[in-house]
């Protein structure tokens, strides 16, 4: 649960886009998320949790036509890096073969925020680290360490060498549905899920590129590089 904390403090602390990413004129600096692109197996998961949780008065992201995906590594880019960023995922994403990707639960933190749980295998903690690899060095590395990282001391080395505390052994897939809600009948949801939790069987089919909200949600798709499908 700890983990889950950092993930969205961090992403919070990046901040949002801001208005300017719809046109071509980008900030100086943008908050850019590298993701897995699930598989419909997978979406269709988040597609059903979001209609239960519409009906019992809540909006998902998915529901506000955001793109369901499992972040990879976020962190943030001078926007002048992004032609070479795009370049350097495409090339670790040509000729790839699809993964598997599953879900498996659902997970609710302190302040609300909602995930379905990702399993995180060898094939995908790769494909992480591979990225995490190949994007580090474009990054802005003069982002200094948000304040709430003093609570999570272990997570410091890996943000100064990377950009990102949620990296390597500190990554931890997952696939928001919602953040800070208020509705009390997220309980009433999680108590019809206990017996019967969410889970999917599906595959990685590609690594996507996308501007991104203070919440970590996809606001702008650079660009999606869809791997090889499986025989």
């Amino acid at each position: 649960m700890k983990m889950r904390h950092a993930i969205l403090a961090f992403a919070l602390a990046l901040g949002s886009v801001g208005p300017a990413h719809a046109q071509a004129d980008l900030p100086a600096k943008v908050s850019v998320d590298i993701y897995a692109i699930p598989s419909r197996p997978i979406v269709a998961a988040v597609d059903q949790a979001s209609a239960d949780l519409g009906k019992l008065g809540m909006t998902t992201f998915r529901a506000r036509g955001q793109a369901v995906h499992a972040t990879l590594y976020l962190t943030q880019y001078p926007a002048s890096a992004l032609p070479r960023l795009k370049a350097a995922i495409a090339r670790l994403a040509r000729g790839r073969q699809a993964i598997p990707l599953a879900v498996d639960g659902i997970e609710r933190t302190a302040t609300n925020w909602l995930f379905l749980r990702v399993n995180r295998t060898p094939a995908l903690q790769r494909l992480a680290d591979e990225v995490t690899l190949a994007a580090e060095p474009l990054r802005d590395h003069d982002l200094a360490p948000p304040a709430w990282m003093k609570d999570y001391p272990a997570k410091l080395p890996a943000f100064e060498r990377y950009g990102s505390p949620n990296v390597f052994m500190q990554f931890d897939p997952h696939l928001t549905l919602l953040a800070n809600e208020t509705n009390p009948a997220l309980g009433t949801y999680l108590a019809t899920r206990a017996q019967h939790p969410p889970q999917a069987q599906g595959q990685v089919v590609g690594i996507g590129i996308g501007l991104v909200d203070a919440n970590g949600q996809i606001v702008k798709t650079l660009a999606e590089y869809r791997f090889v499908a499986q025989r």
